[in-house]
């Protein structure tokens, strides 16, 4: 956004907030880059003198500015602070950096279909926020769509009119500009949510061909166009020219909600983004009920299985993931079995007994008649856990050495009154457990 100087007569200081450079002016009055003590940057209106007399306009000035209080969504400049008590009353919103889009089409030329209809998702969005809070824009045109880098920004609100300003005798002081105000507007009716669906409707088309709907001319000449002739929309590509012909239809109740736009203009764009074609657009251009219900629409059939697809290698990063085959049962023999890098180097996790008495080389047997080593992210192998295996070990290690202990001590109780060591035995002294008991010794075997 292009910057200028403070003048001589611009204030340095409004409110908390100090002033360090003019970001424009328009009907109402003058816009300047600020800041509050936090260092916060703001973007601050001055309302014009002559304005800030009419006690009609101040009036108007505080009920919207209680309304724009309640707007919340990512796709609008938060309001910071407002004065309406004020000598010249001020309002001042979140500073959005980033050129708007009427300088970004000015310089680089207009936008691609999938651009136009992402930015036009976006907008829609904030305008749903803005139309929940009660609130119409009333002056959505490119220069009040800012580009920042998370994405389009609707500022400058039209947060306050000047008497008779809806009506051909002040179009000077309207809020809003010839070639995207809406009939209704020119006209001196109430504005409606649909008022800022026909701006948004001419801002598109505008972004789409890089100039009006309604060509060029005077302001009187312009409004005439928007009251009594169509939109000219022969450049703008056949994806978005239906939708927003519906968006530019004269009766704002053949308009789509916003809501509706919304939803298509989704649609639109990840249809051109992935390079699609086909919808529901193809079939009619017209306006009316039967938009409401085909905006809505999502995508069925080839498309959301392709969409669905797409999606699926984007998270899978780029191949769509199959089925696994069933797992062959290892051999029984080690030759058989096919060399791996962990199997030919040896390095295999250890578990005893040559593979549980199994071939040379071969693997111990698992709950499932193979242990598998697991394979890490990285790349490597190591063994899975197998506790049972484990516990089996124990088991087998433990009677193992007591039946060694007992075959031992068996062996030393059956030799003769002498030992291999040539010392006597001491002579019997009883039987164990009586005469004819049957003890751990053998039967009727006398005790030491």
């Amino acid at each position: 956004m292009a910057m200028m100087r403070l003048r001589r007569e611009d204030p340095r200081v409004v409110g908390t907030f100090r002033l360090h450079r003019r970001l424009g002016a328009g009907g109402m009055g003058v816009v300047y880059l600020g800041s509050d003590k936090r260092g916060q940057r703001v973007a601050l209106k001055v309302i014009r003198p002559d304005l800030a007399e009419d006690q009609e306009f101040r009036s108007r000035f505080a009920r919207e500015v209680s309304a724009a209080r309640r707007i919340r969504g990512g796709c609008t400049a938060r309001l910071v602070a407002a004065d309406l008590d004020a000598d010249r009353p001020w309002f001042a919103t979140q500073y959005v950096p980033g050129p708007s889009l009427h300088d970004k089409i000015n310089e680089e030329g207009p936008l691609s279909p999938a651009q136009v209809a992402s930015v036009g998702a976006a907008l829609s969005e904030g305008l749903l926020a803005v139309h929940d809070a009660g609130v119409v824009h009333r002056d959505l045109k490119p220069s009040n769509i800012l580009l920042s880098p998370k994405g389009p920004r609707i500022i400058d609100f039209g947060i306050a009119w000047a008497t008779g300003a809806s009506t051909l005798t002040h179009v000077g002081t309207a809020v809003g500009s010839p070639g995207f105000l809406a009939p209704e507007q020119v006209r001196g009716a109430a504005v409606t949510p649909a008022t800022d669906i026909f701006a948004l409707g001419a801002t598109l088309a505008y972004a789409c061909t890089a100039d009006s709907p309604f060509g060029q001319g005077s302001s009187e000449v312009m409004l005439y166009r928007v009251v009594h002739e169509e939109a000219q929309l022969a450049g703008v590509p056949d994806a978005l020219a239906p939708l927003l012909a519906s968006c530019l239809a004269k009766d704002p109740a053949d308009r789509p909600s916003t809501l509706s736009l919304s939803l298509r203009l989704k649609e639109i764009a990840a249809r051109e983004a992935h390079g699609l074609s086909g919808g529901p657009l193809e079939n009619g251009a017209g306006a009316g009920a039967g938009w409401e219900r085909r905006l809505s629409e999502r995508p069925t059939g080839r498309r959301a299985e392709e969409y669905a697809r797409q999606r699926t290698e984007r998270r899978t990063g780029g191949s769509t993931p199959r089925p696994h085959a069933p797992r062959p049962a290892a051999p029984r023999d080690a030759a058989a079995r096919p060399s791996g890098p962990a199997s030919a180097a040896g390095k295999g996790p250890r578990t005893g007994g040559r593979a549980a008495r199994g071939a040379p080389g071969a693997r111990p047997p698992g709950r499932n008649g193979s242990r598998t080593p697991v394979r890490t992210t990285s790349g490597g192998r190591r063994p899975g856990p197998d506790r049972r295996l484990l516990r089996q070990r124990i088991i087998v290690f433990v009677v193992v050495t007591l039946l060694v202990a007992l075959g031992i001590a068996a062996a030393q109780g059956c030799q003769g009154p002498t030992s291999g060591l040539g010392v006597e035995r001491p002579a019997p002294v009883a039987s164990y457990g009586g005469a004819g008991a049957d003890g751990p010794w053998g039967a009727g075997e006398q005790i030491p």
